[in-house]
């Protein structure tokens, strides 16, 4: 039986192949809805992206919903130096088409674990945690019906890629991820220490345009582009986002530990940073799984496979 997710998302070029390779696995991952965020690049954007992505796909019959148009308490940090002032920079996609949904996102997810089965529904996060912390706040009964939080967040040994502290969506919305850590949800994060080891090099490029399906096209399209926000100096741009989807699918992956992760909400230095207590110096539980090793080449065979089952 499929498992069944809801996907959060900011696309975001990472985020877009996501959403991509979710939609390429429908026999392991029945995907119910995408909800949009603020993150990455503003709402208006981000939800745009969304529709037109799974109108790529030939996938227009997913609902959409638009979340949080800002982070809980603090003024907006978007990304458009990494994704371009579209998000999905060096990919040209029509306007969307099929309508974006009424009801505000974080009124969805409320419905959809309330009307789902305790554990039914696991929550597949691509950017700041603003929409599930919020409707957490709004209705805390949700909490307990939720399968699994699996989110592609957090940093310890790498450091930062928005602050020498902080990973970008943490940093985004460091009260939303401490609500996250603290509601005692099983919850696995997927942060750069794993990430930065999954890279589209310049061979695995070269892979993947011989698929000759329009997503893997897209993909490279994204990744592709001669301004220098893909390939970091030609260590390959790293797929942050699609480890998510990955994790589900192909668990064998990617190893780590359950640990304690705390997030550092104060201090304007380390503001995001996530404490990861990895050998357990602290009493503090442990509250997440915390993977930092990655199968880079079981991951991008799996990638490459899946693009070539879509249109």
């Amino acid at each position: 039986m499929a498992r069944k997710i809801i996907i959060d998302t900011d696309p975001g070029k990472d985020d877009a192949v996501a959403i991509l390779l979710a939609l390429a696995a429908p026999q392991e991952l029945e995907l119910l809805a995408l909800v949009a965020v603020a993150g990455n690049v503003p709402l208006a954007r981000t939800e745009s992206n969304v529709r037109r992505v799974l109108e790529l796909a030939g996938r227009p019959d997913i609902p959409v919903y638009a979340g949080c148009a800002r982070p809980l308490v603090r003024p907006p940090i978007t990304a458009e130096h990494v994704h371009g002032d579209t998000g999905l920079h060096g990919l040209d996609l029509p306007e969307p088409r099929m309508p974006l949904r009424p009801e505000h996102g974080v009124d969805y997810l409320i419905n959809a674990l309330c009307v789902a089965s305790p554990g039914e529904i696991t929550l597949c996060l691509l950017g700041p945690a603003t929409n599930l912390a919020m409707a957490l706040v709004k209705a805390p009964d949700i909490g307990p019906r939720i399968a699994e939080i699996v989110w592609m967040a957090g940093a310890r040994s790498e450091g930062g890629n928005v602050t020498p502290a902080a990973e970008y969506n943490v940093h985004a919305d460091p009260d939303a991820a401490k609500v996250l850590l603290d509601s005692g949800i099983p919850t696995t994060l997927l942060p750069l220490d794993l990430t930065h080891q999954v890279r589209l090099t310049d061979a695995r490029l070269d892979r993947l345009r011989r698929i000759d399906t329009a997503a893997a096209r897209a993909v490279a399209a994204l990744y592709s582009n001669a301004d220098g926000t893909a390939l970091q100096g030609g260590l390959g741009g790293p797929l942050h986002d699609p480890c998510v989807i990955a994790h589900l699918l192909r668990p064998g992956l990617f190893t780590g530990r359950r640990i304690n992760v705390a997030v550092e909400t104060a201090s304007p230095l380390t503001l995001g940073m996530t404490v990861a207590d990895w050998s357990g110096v602290t009493d503090r539980p442990a509250n997440a799984v915390f993977l930092n090793r990655a199968d880079a080449d079981g991951f991008f065979d799996l990638l490459f496979e899946r693009l070539a089952r879509l249109p």
